[in-house]
């Protein structure tokens, strides 16, 4: 259980940007987010990886006050979500799934709208405005109406909105939901600048995404952590069994029936020996085949992914 932080307990440095405790929501008998016990720190950008329904965007949801929990509660920097929400709401910045930009406004005054309900003096807004369009690249889109922007530019506008007050937390609930692959790396580009400077809670169900982005990753499901960690943990709890691949030409009866006789598995297939056991030897495999006569093309140790980690943990595929 996470003991909950009070902000005289310990010295603002050490507060957590975000920690959970036992937060949980019911709709109904519906459990949608199950008693998650999370510590996030600042300036971390964490991901939640999960399919559709998980329960991804209700915790963003409870974390950001738009919905109270059933039971259990969060702190955010170091403010209760169950009492004080307006302090929050200060602090925070929230990208939705489902982008809440006002079609008939152009880029500048949907930021200067957001700006207004901060109370963000208006000279102090246009320089930040103009800023925050000019780091997602659309300066040159600022009078253009939303509607004619395509949906990479809106899911930057939307960022940018999040951003226009300079909260110290921001919750971009999947961010790159429906883009084209070219228009994903773009918002990847720019959710990276913001790493370090600004705590970042990212929900996803791109396996790229969470690898490339996050610092860690907590896979849920059905409402609960299945797996904390970061990419290269997760990846590394999967591994039980080494893969090699090898391309080569000359594979002779004799080195393969030696290599059997030495390892677990190994398959052959058009020029292609896949080997798998616990333990490989990369130099031995590849001197025993010199040794052989056999001509190797190409050579390597095949790495678990953050799917396999994924397929290991809750024993089923990222549904989308």
């Amino acid at each position: 259980m996470v003991t909950k932080v009070t902000r005289s307990s310990v010295e603002p440095n050490d507060i957590p940007a975000i920690q959970t405790s036992n937060l949980t929501k019911l709709f109904g008998s519906l459990v949608a987010v199950d008693g998650i016990n999370l510590e996030i720190k600042k300036g971390e950008l964490f991901a939640f990886l999960g399919p559709n329904g998980a329960g991804k965007t209700t915790t963003i949801s409870m974390l950001s006050c738009l919905l109270k929990p059933t039971s259990g509660t969060a702190t955010i920097m170091g403010y209760d979500i169950n009492k004080e929400p307006y302090k929050i709401k200060q602090i925070i910045g929230v990208s939705p799934q489902e982008t809440t930009l006002s079609e008939h406004l152009n880029s500048m005054e949907n930021l200067a709208l957001v700006g207004y309900l901060h109370s963000i003096e208006p000279n102090k807004l246009k320089a930040w405005s103009k800023l925050m369009l000019e780091t997602m690249g659309l300066t040159d889109r600022a009078k253009d109406q939303v509607r004619k922007l395509s949906g990479g530019m809106k899911r930057r506008l939307s960022i940018a909105m999040a951003l226009i007050h300079n909260p110290q937390i921001i919750f971009l609930d999947e961010p790159t939901l429906g883009l084209d692959p070219q228009a994903r790396r773009a918002v990847w580009d720019y959710i990276s600048r913001l790493k370090g400077d600004k705590t970042i809670l990212l929900t996803t169900h791109y396996m790229e995404e969470a690898d490339i982005l996050a610092d860690r990753i907590g896979i849920i499901d059905e409402g609960r952590i299945a797996a904390l960690g970061t990419s290269l943990e997760l990846k590394a709890d999967t591994i039980e069994t080494h893969t090699m691949v090898v391309y080569a030409w000359n594979l002779t009866q004799k080195v393969i029936m030696e290599l059997r006789n030495r390892y677990e598995k190994i398959e052959i297939s058009n020029g292609t020996m896949t080997l798998s056991d616990k333990k490989l030897d990369f130099k031995d495999i590849i001197d025993r085949l010199h040794a052989a006569g056999t001509v190797v093309r190409s050579a390597y140790i095949k790495e678990p992914t953050l799917e396999d980690a994924f397929l290991k943990i809750t024993g089923k595929e990222l549904r989308t």
